[in-house]
């Protein structure tokens, strides 16, 4: 069986390490993007089975990143977990709006943010 493969995106290193530690240790293989056109690029070279994705990136926004992805049909099957502070209603319907499979706000639980993981992946298999 092979191991699902997830692309984390956000511009703080530390909590990229911080994530990444946390599934390889759930047992998933993971990629890290640290803007949102090398978030853009490694999803459409790497076709990873789910992205966390923080909304203000540099280079690029993950609302953009995200509306990208999903309006491809190339890519609109990868389940996309928006990460971010931003808490305004707005906010949540602009990632709905774009394509979003879920919204998780910082700062997070781990085991919400797995728990998610996992219900997206059954979901999408």
């Amino acid at each position: 069986m092979s191991q699902h493969k997830i692309l984390i995106v956000d511009d703080e290193e530390d909590l990229v390490t911080m994530i990444k530690l946390r599934l390889e240790a759930a047992g998933y293989d993971t990629l890290e993007a640290y803007d949102g056109q090398e978030a853009l690029k490694k999803a459409q070279d790497q076709n990873p089975d789910l992205i966390i994705l923080d909304l203000m990136l540099p280079k690029m926004n993950g609302y953009k990143v995200c509306r990208m992805l999903k309006f491809n049909e190339k890519y609109r099957h990868i389940p996309i977990i928006m990460f971010t502070a931003k808490v305004q209603d707005t906010d949540k319907q602009m990632g709905q709006k774009v394509g979003a499979d879920a919204y998780i706000i910082k700062p997070f639980e781990p085991d919400i943010l797995l728990g998610k993981i996992r219900e997206l992946l059954f979901q999408h298999n």
